[in-house]
């Protein structure tokens, strides 16, 4: 009894509305601590800003600061109204656990004012207005005055320059200016003569003479080919020569009297016709088809509208005779038809499933013994390259090599006799 009296339902609930408050005081200080890191991790060092933005960022550091202000104010009175409604759900949990808890209306919220957006752009637009009234209002026209020099004489064409007359002179083609006369002025230098190194009598000087080859002097090819040509040109001109010289013949005097003008050339008028194009064609054509199949059609519905009996074979064919069933002998003396044979799909399907599965046995079984023959013939190659290996790999020595015997002879030169050097040449003759 006494566990029951304890967990009551008013108990309960005023459990869950601790735990609530205490999560959402928790999670405020939680956004608290965070904004106050974010403050502190940009700081603006106000000397670095210029002095024209420095009016700007006093604002925004006031702004953030009556926003933190405001934050803490809205954080307090939270706190006095979950502290308000925790009094209250006790006083209703001690008035009474089977009574209704009346559900308590939030406080009703100011709606919320629209503030408009403070742009750079409106700010911009309306200095451009104002600059341009300003600019309309105080424009004012000064003429300037007219400059006098323009009055006095020509000013910005320059003056003409004269240029000096040209005189003639004879060109220096043979004078003797232009001949290079030989400088006397200039010393002459001494020749040195200098005498020739004397040869090398060593090995003695034989010139070797070139044989005497007469060079005999002959015409060039094209010498004969002009030749001839100019012989064939002197025959024509002497034949030309001779021929008669031909006489001029001067054409009579046209009749001035009467003028024969050529017959003017009257040219017809152009007609015209018309355009010899594809589609015409192709829509003459499509017409005289068009024209076949109505006449095709007209003659098949005259045709058909035409009646034509068919000819009477009912009387020529024979009378119908039913056929008699052929019946069993047990069948007629029981009068039950008897059963006929019939095949099921599940047995004709199990037959074909067996014929399939002994097939498929088949074949296995040739794959089997295929995969043992290739094993077996693999071990034999692997034995058989094993044996030539152990062949290989065993030592076999080489038999001692034999070869002839060395013998030593005497040999049959002198031995040297030591002379010392003759190095000096007093003694030669």
């Amino acid at each position: 009894m006494e566990t029951t009296s304890r967990n009551t339902p008013a108990q309960l609930q005023r459990r869950s509305l601790r735990l609530s408050a205490q999560k959402a005081l928790e999670q405020k200080e939680k956004c608290h601590v965070k904004m106050k890191a974010k403050r502190c991790a940009t700081s603006v060092t106000i000397s670095e800003i210029p002095p024209s933005k420095k009016m700007k960022v006093q604002k925004i550091l006031k702004s953030t600061e009556e926003q933190e202000l405001e934050k803490t104010m809205k954080m307090q009175q939270e706190v006095v109204e979950m502290r308000k409604r925790n009094e209250e759900f006790k006083k209703l949990a001690l008035a009474g656990a089977g009574k209704p808890v009346k559900k308590l209306k939030p406080p009703v919220k100011p709606p919320t004012q629209p503030v408009g957006f403070d742009l750079e752009i409106e700010k911009r637009i309306q200095e451009r207005e104002s600059r341009k009234k300003s600019e309309d209002e105080h424009f004012e026209f000064h003429s300037r005055p007219c400059p006098t020099k323009i009055l006095e004489d020509v000013v910005g064409v320059p003056e003409k320059k004269v240029l000096p007359i040209t005189v003639p002179k004879s060109p220096a083609f043979t004078l003797k200016n232009r001949i290079q006369m030989p400088r006397k002025n200039e010393e002459e230098e001494p020749v040195v003569i200098r005498a020739q190194p004397v040869p090398h009598c060593g090995v003695p000087y034989k010139p070797q003479f070139s044989e005497a080859r007469t060079v005999e002097i002959c015409p060039f090819s094209f010498d004969s080919q002009d030749k001839e040509r100019h012989l064939q040109k002197e025959k024509k001109i002497k034949e030309l020569q001779k021929g008669e010289v031909p006489k001029f013949k001067a054409l009579p005097l046209p009749h001035f009297d009467t003028v024969n003008l050529p017959e003017k050339k009257v040219k017809s008028t152009t007609q015209a016709e018309p355009f010899c194009l594809e589609t015409d064609k192709r829509g003459a054509l499509k017409a005289q088809t068009w024209k076949h199949q109505l006449e095709e059609e007209l003659k098949q519905q005259k045709e058909a509208a035409c009646f034509k009996a068919r000819p009477n074979t009912i009387t020529s064919q024979e009378p119908f005779v039913p056929k008699k069933e052929k019946k069993s002998v047990a069948e007629s003396l029981s009068g039950s038809p008897v059963q006929e044979l019939f095949q099921l799909a599940t047995e004709k399907g199990a037959k074909e499933r067996q014929e399939l599965e002994k097939r498929m046995a088949e074949v296995e079984a040739q794959k089997a013994q295929q995969l043992d023959e290739a094993r077996q013939q693999e071990e034999e190659l692997q034995k058989e390259e094993l044996a030539r290996l152990r062949k290989d790999l065993g030592h076999k020595a080489n038999p001692i090599r034999k070869y002839q015997s060395v013998e030593v002879k005497s040999s049959d030169q002198p031995l040297t006799v030591p002379v010392s050097p003759k190095f000096s040449t007093r003694f030669h003759c």
